[in-house]
C-alpha cells in the first residue's frame, strides 16, 4: 500500500467509491521505462487515464501521447502537449475527428485499413501513417488481438498505398495485449515487423519507424516480470532482425504508468452466505464493474485487496458490485480470501487501480454516482 495514499485516506477520510492517485508515482514510473527504454520514445496512452493533473505532469517530463479520440487529443493540448507529440492511435476514426487533430496540427495517424487510409489522405493530407498489424496476444490477460490490425500481405499493400496517396507511410505498429506477461510475444511480433520492412525496402519503401505498443505488465496478487525483462528481450530482437540500422522506436505504455499509482478505497455494503450453508460467503461492494472495474470481466484483472483485518483468520469469498444487474460480480472462481468477521461499514482497497478504472465509470447506472478522483 502506498504510504502516501495511505495518509491522505486517514487524514481526509474521502467518500467512497473513491480512486486516489499518487502522481510522484506516475513520475517514478514513467522515469523507470525510461531508463529501461532509453532508445524509445514513450507515447503515453492517454485512455488508460486522462485526468488533467497526470497529462500536465507528463508534459512536463518531455512525453508524447498516444490519444483514442478527438476529445483525448484535445486533453493532451489543454494539458501543454505540442501537436507533434500526439499520434492518433485509434485505427477507427470519425471524419470529423481526423479533421479536428489535423486542424489542431496533429501529422501522425494509425490505420489497419484501405478505408481508413482513404480518410486519412482526405482531411488529413501530407500526414504521416503507420499501419498496425495483426499479431498473436498469446500471454496477455487482456487480449487486444480481435478487433484491430491487419495481416503482413495487406499491411504491405497499404503501405504502398500511402505512398501513392501522397501520405508519408512511417512505419508499423503492433499490439501484443494488455497485462502481456510473455516477453516471447514482444519478439515475435519484432520478427513479423522486420520481415515486411524488408519486403518494403526491396519494393523501393523505406519506412523509419516501429511502435512496440504498450502492455508491460504491473503487479497484481501476483508477480509479474520487471520491465528490464521486457526491455533486453526487446533490444536483442531489434538487434537480431535489424543489426546496426534501427528504425525510430516508440512505445505506447498505459497501465505500466498509471495502474500501480492507483488504489480504489471501497466500502463493504454487505457480507451473507445468502442462507447456504456450504457455499461461498458473498461481499457486496459499492463498486462493481459498472462503476469502474469493467476489466475484472472473465475475472481477467484480478486486483489485490486488501482489509483492516488482513491478518485475522480468513475465509473464501465471491465478490460483487452494488447495483442489480446480474452481470455485476467481480470474482467468482478467483480463490479469493477476506477476513471472516469482516463487516458492512467496513473499508477495503483494491490496489493497482490507477489505469482503466476512472475512464470505465459508467454514469449513474442504477443512480449510483460516478467515481470520486484525488490526485496528490
Amino acid at each position: 500500500m502506498n504510504p502516501k495514499i495511505t495518509r491522505f485516506l486517514a487524514e481526509q477520510k474521502p467518500a467512497t467509491p473513491c480512486l486516489v492517485v499518487d502522481v510522484d508515482e506516475v513520475e517514478a514510473r514513467y522515469r523507470a521505462l525510461g531508463r529501461a527504454l532509453p532508445q524509445a520514445r514513450i507515447y503515453y496512452a492517454v485512455k488508460a487515464n486522462p485526468a488533467m493533473p497526470i497529462l500536465s505532469r507528463l508534459v512536463g517530463l518531455g512525453s508524447c501521447f498516444d490519444a483514442a479520440s478527438w476529445e483525448e487529443v484535445s486533453l493532451c493540448l489543454q494539458a501543454g502537449a505540442e501537436p507533434d507529440a500526439i499520434s492518433f492511435g485509434n485505427t477507427v476514426k470519425k471524419v470529423s475527428a481526423i479533421r479536428a487533430a489535423y486542424e489542431a496540427g496533429v501529422r501522425m495517424f494509425v490505420f489497419d485499413c484501405r478505408e481508413e487510409l482513404e480518410k486519412l489522405a482526405r482531411h488529413a493530407p501530407g500526414s504521416r501513417v503507420y499501419c498496425r498489424l495483426l499479431v498473436d496476444n498469446y500471454g496477455a490477460e487482456w487480449p487486444l488481438s480481435r478487433k484491430f490490425g491487419t495481416t503482413l500481405e495487406s499491411a504491405r499493400e497499404l503501405m504502398l498505398a500511402a505512398r501513392d496517396l501522397g501520405l508519408d507511410p512511417y512505419g508499423l505498429s503492433f499490439h501484443v495485449g494488455s497485462q502481456q506477461l510473455s516477453s516471447d510475444a514482444y519478439e515475435a511480433a519484432i520478427g513479423r515487423v522486420a520481415t515486411l520492412f524488408t519486403d518494403l525496402s526491396a519494393a523501393g519503401l523505406e519506412l523509419r519507424m516501429i511502435n512496440l505498443g504498450g502492455g508491460f505488465p504491473i503487479r497484481y496478487r501476483e508477480d509479474v516480470p520487471e520491465i528490464d525483462h521486457f526491455a533486453h528481450a526487446i533490444c536483442h530482437a531489434m538487434t537480431e532482425h535489424f543489426g546496426n540500422a534501427l528504425p525510430e522506436m516508440l512505445v505506447e505504455p498505459g497501465r505500466f504508468i498509471v495502474g500501480e499509482a492507483g488504489v480504489v478505497r471501497s466500502e463493504v455494503v454487505l457480507v451473507s452466505a445468502r442462507g447456504r450453508t456450504d457455499g461461498l460467503r458473498w461481499v457486496y461492494l459499492d463498486i462493481g464493474r459498472f462503476g469502474g472495474l469493467a476489466e475484472t470481466e472473465n475475472e481477467s484483472i484480478r486486483y489485490a485487496i486488501h482489509t483492516g483485518r488482513d491478518n485475522a483468520p480468513a475465509g473464501p469469498v465471491a465478490l460483487a458490485g452494488p447495483t442489480c444487474d446480474g452481470a455485476d460480480i467481480l470474482y467468482e472462481k478467483s480463490r479469493y480470501e477476506l477476513p471472516l468477521d469482516l463487516e458492512s461499514g467496513e473499508m477495503v482497497d483494491l490496489l493497482g487501480t490507477g489505469a482503466y478504472v476512472s475512464t470505465y465509470c459508467s454514469t449513474r447506472f442504477n443512480g449510483f454516482a460516478p467515481l470520486g478522483e484525488y490526485y496528490i
